[in-house]
């Protein structure tokens, strides 16, 4: 498996190479330079991003053209749709008076241009990145990593002045900061400056309408706060869900949850996240619309994250292997036909009343529980991570190697792993 280190570089590389694709054909069909970035750095996160989920997804598919050119279609799509949902909740006062124009952008152009995009991302990766692989090889490790931290240090401060000035307003009112001292005048030349570099960047960018004082709406919106209580709701749900469907469908009465604390699908908390950002622009839409995204984006999705949990902790939580018309075990077209029908359902029924209900608590005491919530999932989910890295480093490597290592051993032994998940399979590759 790709380190970390590696697939952040492969990040960095391809981010900037779709960058400077876009600055070229900006170049090319506006006669100017432009900085196509959301950062100031030459980089376009979109695509690294995109890359980084198909070097993980397509080598489980390798010689199925077909299948490949499809969930290339399929992840480059999401992640462009999630990637200009990001940018535009970033900060509640920007808006688009026009569409945003990309290179490749997978959604908001039809099919065609979803099919376009995903054949430019397929063929750089049968071609380019092979020859990319090569290099990276015989670049020294420590150059690796050093350009990683650098360039992720700089990504962090970058987005901090971005996420500054897109919280806060447009240019206009700040370009008065520069003439003063200090403090002041340098917040104003960053303020400016980012503001005007978007705005060039992006003639459709302009300063939304603001909070009126006294109309604050708790998590209003498809906003970072409505999906944390989004993904928990969901999480929790779909554990229960899955519970009762083994145990009467299949007479197996088994823990489902992701988490080693607490009735968690981290699975369908996600999944009910990715449908929520993915499939929201066709809520108006009508139900077929809905059921085929659905089909594709939720098959997809549970492939992926099959893919994510072998490669990453070795091991396998599901195999469909078994059933007909199955996607090299790790999804099945019946699955996907229940995918379809949960987006309908999820869009059309249950996410309207969700969201007025996450909208009715308090703000204040809301923020509050949001923050809780994050906390005490991300803690969950790293010490779950490392307990299932732990039992599957085990076998080859039984004695513990540091503090943290005894701690696990101690709290989480193979006996209660095996006890909290009972069908987890671990792999050859885990611990190697």
């Amino acid at each position: 498996m790709d380190t970390f280190y590696d697939l952040s570089l492969y990040l960095l590389v391809y981010s900037f190479l779709g960058w400077a694709a876009e600055a070229a054909w900006y170049a090319v069909t506006r006669r100017k330079f432009c900085n196509r970035g959301v950062v100031a750095l030459p980089l376009v996160l979109a695509y690294g991003f995109t890359f980084v989920l198909l070097i993980l997804l397509l080598p489980t598919l390798a010689g199925h053209h077909i299948l490949s050119f499809l969930a290339t279609m399929v992840v480059s799509a999401v992640v462009e749709r999630i990637g200009d949902h990001f940018f535009q909740r970033v900060g509640p006062k920007i808006q688009w008076t026009q569409e945003r124009s990309r290179l490749l952008s997978g959604t908001g152009k039809g099919l065609l241009s979803s099919a376009l995009a995903a054949g430019v991302y397929y063929l750089t990766y049968l071609i380019v990145h092979p020859v990319l692989m090569a290099a990276l090889m015989l670049t020294p490790g420590l150059l690796r990593h050093a350009v990683v931290i650098v360039s992720f240090v700089l990504i962090g401060l970058d987005f901090a002045a971005v996420f500054y000035a897109v919280r806060t307003g447009n240019a206009a009112p700040y370009e008065e900061l520069q003439a003063g001292s200090g403090q002041k005048k340098l917040a104003g030349y960053i303020y400016t400056a980012v503001w005007k570099r978007l705005q060039k960047a992006y003639p459709g960018l302009e300063q939304g309408p603001g909070r009126e004082e006294g109309t604050y709406t708790f998590a209003k919106g498809l906003c970072w706060d409505k999906l944390v209580w989004v993904f928990l709701i969901s999480a929790l749900l779909g554990d229960i869900i899955e519970t009762f469907w083994c145990g009467l469908v299949d007479g197996q009465w088994m823990n489902r949850s992701s988490v080693l604390y607490g009735p968690f699908s981290f699975v369908w908390g996600l999944g009910a996240v990715v449908l929520t950002v993915a499939l929201q622009g066709l809520a108006e839409k009508n139900d077929r619309y809905i059921f085929a995204a659905g089909f594709v984006v939720g098959g997809a999705y549970e492939y992926l994250c099959s893919v994510f949990t072998e490669l990453v902790f070795g091991t396998v939580f599901w195999d469909y292997s078994d059933m007909p018309l199955n996607i090299g075990g790790r999804t099945n077209v019946l699955f996907c036909f229940f995918w379809g029908v949960l987006a309908v359902v999820w869009i059309k029924i249950i996410y309207p009343p969700m969201s007025k209900g996450i909208e009715s608590l308090p703000a204040l005491w809301g923020k509050i529980a949001t923050w809780i919530v994050v906390f005490f999932m991300a803690c969950n989910g790293l010490l779950t991570g490392g307990a299932m890295l732990r039992y599957g480093a085990r076998p080859a490597q039984p004695e513990p190697a540091n503090t943290f290592e005894e701690f696990i051993d101690r709290q989480y032994p193979d006996q209660r792993m095996e006890e909290r998940w009972p069908n987890m399979i671990v792999t050859e590759q885990a611990g190697s």
